[in-house]
């Protein structure tokens, strides 16, 4: 608790100074556009309160407030869905009621189920609803797009969650470590890839990323890593490279799937992505993907998970 308390310190105090330094950057320099850097700050503004909680508190204040993250990340996911009829609202209720379910299982410590819950069983039973609506125009549409948001929004975001039951001692340690390195990550590649970068990785998908940020990122990520493993887990040197290169990873294909799974939602709609970038929730594309990554891969290689 106490490292965990010093790094939350740290992490405040490297984003008080940030946020004083764009503020005078952006005064100084009227004529630059610096308002992705100043939507990534309240992003993590954001973030950095749910995670203080989720982190310094107990796991059942953390479930909790995990639980309402994913209710308005999958509530944003579902406001990108254009042409929505009264058969698509139905499932979408039934989509936020499993969330309650999912985070139950977490309460009562069952990971069988929690595994298998949403990939599973809310697979085969969401389509009912939809029937019971009597339309079959946009069926698949429907289900799928519905069904991608709840394996993202809920199921990806719920593993944050899991650390603490499956591991009391830890959790809030390997919680605090992957949320800072999942941001570092995402700060760092946009950042070189905004001034620096100049060969985009895929430009069609997502204008900003580039190889020269991907690289920057995965180097700036592996050591601060190995700098702040040794408070925060039980990782050894090698263990802290390894996931830091893991994570680094999972965040730039987490960040690009969900750039194209929003440009696709989003065609012809451009008021609406303009209003979707400056949304704190649309900042945790990362997390979508390296929370359930970092989570199997610390419980297939250490017995603690």
């Amino acid at each position: 608790m106490f490292s965990s308390f010093v790094v939350l310190l740290l992490v405040l105090t490297v984003l008080i100074a940030a946020n004083l330094v764009y503020v005078f950057v952006s005064r100084n320099q009227p004529g630059k556009d610096y308002s992705t850097i100043g939507t990534r700050m309240k992003s993590w503004w954001g973030m950095f309160f749910i995670f203080a909680l989720a982190t310094l508190f107990s796991k059942n204040v953390s479930l909790v407030s995990l639980m309402i993250l994913c209710f308005f990340a999958l509530q944003e996911y579902f406001s990108m869905i254009r042409g929505t009829r009264k058969a698509d609202r139905r499932l979408f209720l039934w989509a936020y009621l499993a969330i309650p379910v999912q985070f139950y299982w977490i309460y009562i410590g069952w990971y069988g189920m929690f595994i298998v819950f949403i990939p599973l069983y809310v697979f085969l039973v969401l389509p009912i609803p939809r029937l019971l609506g009597k339309g079959t125009f946009g069926f698949l549409r429907s289900v799928s797009s519905t069904q991608w948001g709840l394996m993202l929004m809920v199921f990806g975001l719920s593993h944050l969650a899991y650390f603490q039951f499956a591991t009391p001692e830890y959790g809030g340690g390997l919680v605090l470590y992957l949320v800072v390195l999942t941001q570092v990550n995402d700060v760092i590649h946009t950042v070189i890839s905004l001034y620096v970068g100049r060969k985009k990785v895929v430009p069609t998908a997502n204008a900003y990323l580039t190889w020269e940020g991907f690289v920057g990122a995965l180097l700036v990520t592996t050591g601060a890593s190995l700098a702040l493993a040794p408070y925060l887990t039980p990782f050894g040197t090698t263990s802290a490279i390894w996931f830091g290169v893991l994570l680094s990873f999972a965040g730039f294909f987490g960040s690009l799937t969900v750039s194209v799974l929003k440009r696709d939602l989003l065609i012809g709609d451009e008021d609406k992505a303009a209003t979707l970038k400056k949304s704190y929730l649309s900042q945790i594309d990362s997390l979508t993907y390296t929370a359930p990554v970092f989570f199997h891969a610390v419980r297939y290689f250490f017995e603690f998970m």
